[in-house]
């Protein structure tokens, strides 16, 4: 049915930003991403993965024999000296080597990534801490007076490892939104040929000019203008507005949009980058490319103990060497167990473990986190920015309001009459009419009013539902206060009509989610400014912002304005997060510093988010924002455990208490480090979501 004859004159005046495709940087393991990878190719992460564990199960099985071979450790189990024999220096050597080389790799790698992105991290400190061990033990197998390290590079590699492991799995998921954006293009056209036949072709060889046919409940494939026929079309996922709209000859048509009930032909105005959906794709781009990186707590952590490690080795080498009387030797070997302690092999499992722990408890609860950066930043959010339709909205028509025009009938006979015609119709506006409605009569005669209702007989009388405009064709006049106030709030209103006298009038509007309000009042007592940006009329979002209590609300914005009015906000200095569902949503869920995607709405705007809410429950952001504020918290608690014991071990280790007799041996070290990681084991475990009950 097509109700809505309004003029809905929407202009998708946009430009391309650039060309070419910009690089950008993978989600999970932030490497740096080409076109290829991007656009059309399958970024291996399980691949990644895959090869992790199998560096981990080869250096954790030459762990054993470097463990068995340590002096160090064969002093501090009681073996003493019954398994040395000639050469198993070398052995040990050798086997080091092999998990210092093959086992360090990951880390090797992203040290220099680091360093070429100047924004040192866990990498650079296990980097330092693994190759101090390698090379002065190395130093020792062949001729330096000195303890060996090898036991404790070959651990540290193998527990950072399965860290890495554990936290890659956690959070896989790359971005791939502009793929998903080149999906939501149909393959084909149905092309009028120039002897008036058609013809399936890819949309590869269309130009503009063209004409092509458009059947009911298909996409449409191009930017065009219609030349024959009229339709309502849905393009709630591309513009934001809610209404499917009524187009006749010489409207403008949307690539990706779906059509109605009707057959349209259409001539091409816009083909490849000119047309709306491509510059969507530049939009999502240039907002990937742009958006701020965050340096996760482990990594700003890691910075600092890998300065504590560099400055309080070196000085330690300096004043035993230069300052003391004791040797190069000596003062070198103080210097590398500095170094050493400073990267604890709990620190490994610190983060990884709160964030396996995190990414469980999410998922079972619906929550899906795919950036793990923007997920720790979601719990500094002080403004959240919601899509109108299908996030705090069902995207759905539902009748709000029924109002009786006439004495003869009441609100249930209103809706029966009406529910009856619709329900031969297949407008969304119809089914909401008629979802609404518990019986209805039988039809006789129907017909359809394109673009201003349907008619038919029930009873033997002659009943119509049609829209405000074909009220005026019908000279029929209505003044009624209540029915003013529906106009205001931007509700769609149909009236019924029985043999030419108005009835009723029926409001119907996208219905509101019953958890939206909720969660705007929990978002509120935690001092987040709620907004909302909609595609949809003025009078439809002010309706919703007073139902649910926002704070302010942006109305008609189109999808570029979107994104561009996320950077607004943000340059007022706030942390913004933004939810939504529609492909018009995707610039600005990835421009925002934490994008949430409603997992219902189309894929272009889940790969475009960092978190992902797969029963589209406005509440559930509210959760995800209360479980990064305790994840954050339990990761802090864990660093601070992993590292704790560094405020004893370092300064002791670098020998401040020697005059007293008190220089920490490797045995304590092992000690103190096995205590702190089951501390951190156990504290990871205490982590839990909080959720409120409807």
């Amino acid at each position: 049915m097509d109700h809505d004859d309004s003029k809905h004159d929407m202009k998708h005046e946009h430009h391309m930003g650039h060309e070419e495709h910009q690089k950008g940087e993978c989600v999970v393991c932030g490497e740096e991403l080409d076109e290829q990878h991007r656009m059309g190719g399958e970024h291996a992460h399980s691949g990644m993965i895959a090869d992790l564990m199998k560096r981990f199960w080869i250096s954790l099985l030459l762990t054993i024999p470097i463990l068995i071979l340590s002096p160090m450790i064969q002093e501090l189990v009681g073996l003493g000296t019954s398994i040395r024999f000639t050469g198993d220096l070398y052995l040990l050597f050798v086997l080091s080597s092999i998990v210092y080389f093959y086992g360090g790799y990951p880390f090797f790698k992203g040290f220099f990534n680091e360093i070429k992105s100047r924004t040192p991290g866990m990498d650079m400190l296990i980097t330092v801490a693994i190759t101090s061990a390698y090379l002065y033990s190395s130093a020792v197998v062949f001729g330096l007076m000195g303890d060996l390290f090898f036991w404790e590079l070959a651990t540290l590699i193998d527990i950072m490892l399965i860290g890495h492991w554990l936290e890659m799995k956690s959070v896989m998921g790359a971005s791939k939104a502009l793929e998903e954006l080149v999906k939501i293009m149909p393959s084909s056209a149905h092309k009028i040929t120039s002897d008036g036949s058609t013809k399936d072709v890819h949309l590869d060889e269309l130009s503009v000019g063209d004409q092509v046919i458009i059947k009911p409940g298909e996409k449409v494939p191009v930017d065009g203008v219609i030349i024959k026929g009229n339709t309502s079309i849905d393009e709630s996922m591309l513009t934001g507005e809610s209404e499917p709209i009524f187009k006749e000859i010489g409207a403008e048509v949307i690539g990706g949009s779906i059509n109605g009930e009707g057959s349209v032909n259409v001539e091409i105005k816009k083909t490849g980058k000119d047309s709306f959906l491509s510059q969507v794709i530049t939009l999502v781009e240039e907002a990937q490319a742009s958006k701020s990186k965050t340096q996760s707590l482990a990594d700003r952590f890691a910075t600092w103990l890998t300065i504590i490690a560099l400055s309080g080795g070196f000085i330690t080498l300096l004043v035993w060497w230069g300052v003391t009387s004791f040797g190069f030797e000596f003062a070198l070997e103080r210097a590398v167990t500095v170094m050493v302690i400073a990267c604890p092999h709990a620190l490994g499992l610190a983060i990884p473990l709160v964030v396996a722990v995190s990414s469980s408890l999410s998922a079972q609860n619906g929550l899906l986190i795919r950036n793990r950066a923007s997920f720790e930043k979601s719990r500094d959010i002080n403004a959240i920015i919601f899509d109108k339709t299908g996030t705090l909205t069902e995207g759905k028509f539902g009748v709000t309001d029924i109002v009786p025009l006439s004495g003869e009938y009441d609100e249930d006979d209103i809706l029966k009459y009406a529910a009856s015609l619709e329900s031969y119709s297949e407008h969304p506006i119809a089914k909401g009419v008629v979802k609404s409605a518990k019986e209805t009569f039988e039809v006789e005669d129907f017909k359809s009013i394109p673009g201003k209702g349907i008619q038919g007989k029930i009873n033997k009388k002659n009943v119509e539902v049609v829209s405000p405009g074909y009220l005026k064709e019908l000279n029929l006049d209505i003044s009624n206060e209540k029915v003013d106030q529906l106009y205001t709030e931007g509700k769609t209103i149909v009236f019924v009509i029985i043999e030419k006298e108005i009835i009723g009038a029926i409001a119907l509007a996208d219905i509101i989610r019953k958890e939206s309000k909720e969660a705007i009042k929990q978002f509120q007592e935690m001092g987040i400014q709620c907004m909302m940006i909609t595609g949809d009329r003025k009078e439809v979002a002010e309706w919703v912002s007073n139902e649910i209590g926002l704070d302010t609300y942006y109305a008609e914005v189109l999808p570029q304005e979107k994104a561009a009015k996320v950077r607004e906000i943000q340059s007022e200095g706030l942390v913004v997060a933004m939810t939504g569902d529609g492909i018009n949503d995707a610039p600005a869920l990835a421009q925002a510093d934490v994008g949430i995607a409603i997992g219902a709405g189309t894929d272009v705007a889940i790969e475009a988010g960092d978190i992902v809410l797969v029963k589209s429950n406005p509440l559930d952001a509210v959760y995800i924002i209360k479980l990064a504020k305790s994840t954050y918290k339990k990761m802090f608690e864990n660093l601070a455990w992993g590292t704790g014991y560094n405020v004893f071990a370092i300064p002791i280790a670098a020998g401040v208490l020697y005059s007293f007799g008190i220089l920490l041996i490797p045995a304590v070290g092992v000690m103190l480090m096995s205590l702190s990681t089951i501390i951190v084991a156990l504290n990871s475990r205490t982590l839990k979501i909080e959720k409120t009950k409807m």
